[in-house]
């Protein structure tokens, strides 16, 4: 399509003014009464608040992990990607790769032994960072959630009392304000509202859910993702430094896992020590033999005892000459 000429002397379209349109009830007549000028649209504000958000992970993450990532980066417009990270690498790299992509934040995911996933939520690079345990990973694509809500559009964050209650998670509180929440006048977001993003302290771990809010009645239909993190530690630092909280009621895999494997081989050998008693249990009482009952028994007489030292004759075989062989037997009958 060939471009648009335009005179010698004339104006340019981008150069002329955009003037507002306006809305008259009495456009016939031609009167200026009661006229309403259409306001700009809200993504045209400047976009103050600029934080960026970096989600990646470490290498040796299975299909689950790699859609709950997926789905985090489409809930999150502000959020920006990366490469898989080498898992031979320290933990402070990632505070240089998170000011080469301009990005104060991160969610970082780490894989161990291909089936545990912790979560790092950090503030780069000055901290504080808090490292979870995720369980119970449900993404967007699973059929269960029927919800949907429009792509970029901003979230609103729901949190419990007991982050206000107690002091660590006050703290976490702060951080998934800053990590989750859309900034205003985004250039990819959408200057609305249609879904919340809960979180909830339930049995010492915070339970997040993604819910959809309706127009009709203003109730709520999950999307997703959804999923439970466990704190294990809050660090000052990036990725490191002094500890600020420990979780006391936290339980590593490696020893659920072991704990499962005792219970396990507890129950073996309880079933092997039942089948033992209930054997000895059905097992027959042996009578001993009564001493009195041989009072009335005479012993029998003992024969002497023969020794022959002479080898007996052996038996002399006389074969009959006129007995047929077996095969001519055979032949016989056959005939």
């Amino acid at each position: 399509m060939a471009a648009r000429k335009r005179k010698r002397g004339g104006v340019s379209e981008s150069n002329k003014s955009n003037k507002k349109a306006k809305i008259t009830e009495n456009a016939g007549s031609g009167t200026a009464e009661n006229e309403y000028v259409i306001p700009a649209p809200v993504s045209q504000g400047k976009w103050k608040n600029k934080e960026r958000v970096l989600v990646f992970s470490s290498r040796g993450i299975n299909f689950r992990t790699r859609h709950l990532m997926h789905d985090l980066r489409t809930l999150m417009p502000h959020s920006r990607a990366d490469t898989k990270m080498d898992r031979k690498d320290k933990l402070f790299v990632i505070n240089e790769v998170c000011e080469i992509k301009n990005c104060n934040k991160c969610i970082y995911f780490e894989a161990k032994k291909k089936q545990d996933l912790y979560m790092w939520f950090a503030n780069c690079p000055q901290g504080p960072s808090a490292k979870f345990l995720v369980q119970n990973i449900h993404t967007l694509a699973e059929l269960k959630m029927t919800g949907n809500c429009l792509r970029g559009s901003r979230p609103l964050l729901s949190f419990d009392s007991t982050f206000d209650e107690v002091p660590h998670y006050a703290l976490l509180k702060e951080l998934f304000i800053q990590i989750f929440a859309t900034p205003q006048y985004h250039p990819k977001s959408q200057p609305f509202v249609d879904h919340v993003f809960t979180f909830t302290v339930v049995d010492n771990r915070i339970w997040f859910r993604n819910y959809q809010i309706l127009e009709e009645d203003s109730s709520l239909v999950e999307i997703g993702p959804r999923f439970v993190l466990n704190l294990i530690k809050i660090f000052q630092g990036s990725f490191g430094g002094p500890t600020l909280y420990e979780n006391p009621h936290y339980q590593s895999p490696n020893m659920h896992r072991r704990l499962l494997r005792l219970a396990t081989a507890a129950k073996v050998r309880e079933k092997q020590q039942m089948k033992l008693l209930q054997k000895q249990q059905t097992e027959k009482i042996v009578v001993l033999a009564d001493p009195t009952e041989d009072v009335f028994q005479t012993p029998a007489e003992k024969k002497p005892l023969l020794i022959e030292t002479v080898p007996p004759e052996p038996k002399r075989s006389v074969r009959r000459k006129d007995k047929a062989f077996k095969r001519q037997r055979k032949m016989k009958q056959r005939l």
